[in-house]
């Protein structure tokens, strides 16, 4: 009896919650000869340009056709079949090889031997957005992720560089072996990256934790901090003077976050990273790589204090770095971020409507607020002064990630941010690579370009 009643609530609980992780795994064969008496739907974005479509010639010949080329090439990804598949094309694959079309009208084609039309999947991608964060991005390496801070809507999603879906099997060989450019990386969510400055948002957060009394933190930067054989200097050799927690923040101060990286409970310092999902996996249906924190007791203090302000052995991808700013933009609640709204039948009805729901709490709301409050001061009065002044408000962290390349340094620039700062609606993290050290804020600059296009 009890072997019954066990075996009975695992079918129910296999039918209920695994039952569609089986059905939509890429690795399920079963899905593709639904091909067979299905034509493959199409993908469109919000407001319903089209994406990804099957076009159907004379002859019956089917052929996979992306109107935008490049512009979508990672986050929609691409369908061969001799390739296989990525992105929505590949999380989709089963609603887009399914048919809901009118009940009269699939048996009329069971008896003309045709094919039902596939279901439509409409996604939460916005066409002009994504065509103004590939066009803010130009020619530099890098990626760009939009998203709704109350929502967890994907309202863009680039990387650079990209390839046009149309012709993936003729330039196979060459996009697959091109390890200079990684064409087909998706660096949004597949990216890992030194997180330069971006990070000290975390830092910042592990302080708060540990001393209650952070706000009478106090320190003197005079250009550079240097504990036993290692020296850290603030960009450019700035000095910054005396600093509290908050000005630290606004002005990046290296010197600073190093300082309190010494200061912190490096047990505690890693629990405050593994809340924000560092070394984790990550909510969300597209590939990604995980990012990595590796600080323990062990660990010397020239490694606490280049992992304090961002560099050293830590990585981290745009991805996820734009939902621990969701999070904070959320009030401390990071929102189950997803690219699918909807999925109707070819003909416009609906099926089945994903709705926001709420994935974790990362932070309490006093610490959301207060971390609002210092990214606030980047953008009024400190390294990210660039967006203050204009139609809407912006909150955020600006960020250059040092690393070494043929022997001259060079580095990422980072944004990440968030907009109408007391009713938060947009988040948009960007990640340039390979810039000199000169150009550190192309990233924010890039950001106010998008964000410009959007609201004006």
């Amino acid at each position: 009896m009890i072997l019954f009643i066990a075996l009975m609530g695992y079918l129910i609980y296999f039918t209920i919650v695994r039952a569609g992780t089986f059905v939509n795994s890429p690795y399920n064969q079963r899905q593709d000869a639904f091909a067979r008496d299905v034509i493959r739907g199409s993908i469109t974005d919000r407001n319903g340009n089209v994406l990804a479509e099957t076009q159907v010639a004379e002859d019956g010949t089917e052929t996979r056709h992306y109107p935008y080329g490049s512009l979508f090439s990672h986050v929609v990804g691409y369908y061969d079949a001799d390739l296989g598949k990525t992105g929505l094309e590949s999380v989709e694959n089963f609603e887009l090889l399914t048919s809901n079309a009118f009940f009269v009208e699939k048996i009329q084609n069971e008896f003309n031997d045709a094919k039902n039309q596939g279901d439509t999947v409409v996604s939460t991608l916005d066409a002009d957005l994504q065509q103004a964060a590939s066009d803010a991005l130009g020619d530099y390496r890098g990626a760009v992720v939009v998203m709704e801070a109350d929502t967890g809507r994907i309202l863009a999603m680039v990387s650079k560089p990209s390839f046009d879906p149309n012709d993936i099997s003729s330039r196979w060989e060459t996009l697959n072996t091109d390890e200079e450019n990684s064409p087909l990386l998706n660096r949004a969510t597949g990216g890992s990256y030194a997180p330069g400055s971006v990070f000290k948002i975390v830092t910042a957060l592990a302080y708060m934790r540990q001393y209650g009394n952070y706000g009478s933190y106090s320190y003197n930067c005079t250009g550079s901090i240097t504990v036993g054989d290692t020296t850290i200097p603030c960009a450019g050799g700035n000095v910054h003077g005396h600093e509290d927690l908050r000005s630290s923040f606004a002005n990046s101060c290296n010197s600073s976050f190093a300082n309190l990286g010494l200061q912190l409970n490096i047990d505690g310092f890693r629990d405050t990273a593994g809340d924000l999902l560092f070394n984790s996996q990550l909510p969300g249906v597209l590939d990604y790589t995980k990012s990595s924190f590796v600080l323990d007791e062990s660990s010397p203090d020239s490694e606490v204090m280049m992992t304090s302000m961002g560099q050293g052995r830590t990585t981290v991808s745009p991805y996820h770095m734009s939902l621990i700013t969701q999070a904070i933009a959320n009030g401390g609640t990071l929102m189950e971020p997803y690219l699918v709204d909807s999925v109707t039948n070819y003909t416009g009805t609906e099926i089945r409507r994903n709705v926001p729901k709420s994935y974790a709490r990362l932070m309490s709301s006093d610490e959301a607020a207060q971390l609002k409050e210092y990214m606030t001061a980047v953008v009024t009065e400190g390294t990210g002064s660039v967006l203050s002044g204009r139609s809407y408000t912006v909150a955020g962290k600006t960020g250059t990630a040092e690393y070494s390349s043929d022997d001259s340094d060079r580095t990422h620039s980072w944004f990440t941010g968030f907009t109408n700062v007391d009713n938060p609606e947009l988040v948009i993290t960007v990640i340039t690579e390979g810039s000199d050290g000169s150009t550190g804020g192309r990233a924010v600059s890039i950001a106010g370009t998008i964000l410009d296009s959007y609201y004006n």
